[in-house]
């Protein structure tokens, strides 16, 4: 009789808990085959001046596929690694291998749904099903008061109506045993300098270390400082002290740890302390990384209320240098605060939402830049890079978003205002 064996495609999420593909994939087969695609498009492409995947993330993104491969090792088993574009490796797998079925994650940015679509066709010509799972949102898409296509496209009243009538559900735990199917080479780590990067073998300057074990080691520090200092007095944040910020973004935009396990453990930590603005703080920012999800799931590219949006992004290829654009990108453009947040993004892959608020600002309202340029870097630098929030945070600053008239997206005012004080008021920056 024909053994069941089901290839589990790891995408953005390199963990074992909450990972209802896996604990499906173990439950119904009778082996799995973990794998990992290094695709070389996401480390040789380059557009609108930025690469799609920076040093910083780079790194991250290789310590995290090492810690979920150590995983499961530790459990008798080891996740195949391919440097390749899935597409032209996966048919050849599940052949070699006589996969029955291949389970992953799906996205919701247009060159991933694109990856999987390829996949999909050339497996459908082995007869074999790419069954979808949802597993990088706060909230299953089943479980909202609303179908995606009439989701809210206001966040304030996208809110109000998820929490009000929706649950988020428990979370997945671990399977306890794995059957995996027998490889004799799982393949290796590619290093930084393998995937293109300079690099000079010294660790990058930034906050993270990737992989389960180290974010939610991480979320756990974080929870404690959120509630030790809001049992005192603090200043209130500013925009060269935003204060409490819960950097456990990294680890949810690779899938590290996932939503709901964050949105569980808050609880839990609400439940010891009691509520504060620091823990609400974090839970918004669930919200707003569902909301931008669900946004570019219900709209796809018509999120962005722009003519012609997919051409005027192809014109600025190979466009001319812009000397305003390569200062802001350097932190040289004599603005004090801007300079401070875009070298910190630089050499930590990292800066608060009110950093991004007014470097966006600057780029798009005192540059006269296209906020495009400004996203696409963001794409490259930043360590907790995420397809829809990125670009949905930014199509907000720049107005072009769904929900330009929500005052809890981005206050043109207010940051001008910021920007204008501190210039003025900035003197341990001057």
């Amino acid at each position: 009789m024909k053994t069941k064996r089901i290839l589990v495609w790891f995408r953005n999420d390199l963990r074992l808990h909450d990972n209802e593909m896996l604990v499906e994939a173990v439950a119904k087969s009778d082996s799995i085959l973990p794998v990992y695609f290094f695709d070389p498009r996401y480390f040789e492409d380059a557009r609108v001046g930025a690469l799609k995947t920076g040093v910083a993330r780079g790194q991250f993104l290789l310590e995290s596929v090492a810690a979920l491969r150590t995983a499961f090792q530790k459990l008798g088993g080891d996740m195949l690694l391919v440097y390749g574009k899935p597409e032209d490796h996966i048919k050849q797998l599940a052949e070699q291998f006589e996969i029955t079925e291949v389970y992953h994650h799906r996205e919701v940015g247009p060159e991933e749904t694109l990856i999987s679509t390829h996949v999909e066709d050339l497996l459908w010509t082995l007869k074999i099903n790419l069954k979808h799972f949802i597993g990088h949102t706060l909230y299953n898409k089943e479980d909202l008061p609303f179908p995606i296509k009439d989701i809210p496209d206001v966040f304030a009243q996208f809110k109000k109506k998820t929490e009000r009538d929706a649950m988020v559900k428990t979370c997945f735990l671990i399977p306890e045993e794995i059957a995996f199917v027998e490889v004799e080479d799982w393949g290796q780590i590619p290093d930084l300098k393998q995937l293109g990067f300079e690099w000079d073998g010294v660790k990058l300057d930034n906050y993270a270390d990737g992989g389960e074990e180290a974010g939610l080691r991480h979320l756990e520090i974080l929870l404690q400082e959120g509630s030790a200092v809001y049992q005192k007095p603090i200043p209130k944040p500013t925009a060269d002290k935003p204060g409490f910020t819960a950097k456990i973004s990294a680890w949810l935009a690779i899938g590290c740890v996932s939503p709901r396990k964050v949105y569980w453990m808050v609880k839990a930590a609400e439940g010891r302390h009691g509520t504060n603005a620091n823990f609400n703080h974090m839970l918004l920012g669930l919200l707003w990384r569902d909301y931008f999800r669900f946004m570019f799931k219900k709209h796809g590219i018509g999120f962005f209320d722009e003519p012609d949006f997919e051409n005027v992004f192809k014109n600025m290829d190979g466009a001319a240098v812009i000397p305003e654009l390569e200062n802001w990108k350097a932190a040289i453009t004599g603005h004090p605060i801007v300079d401070r947040y875009m070298e910190e993004l630089n050499t930590t892959g990292f800066i608060p939402h009110v950093g991004r608020m007014l470097v966006a600002t600057y780029l798009i309202y005192v540059l006269k830049i296209h906020w495009i340029y400004g996203a696409a870097y963001f794409e490259e630098k930043l360590i907790d890079y995420a397809p829809a929030s990125n670009w949905g945070n930014w199509a907000n600053v720049a107005g072009i978003g769904k929900d330009v008239k929500s005052k809890n997206t981005f206050d043109l005012d207010k940051q001008m205002k910021i920007l204008e004080i501190s210039i003025s008021d900035s003197p341990s920056f001057a």
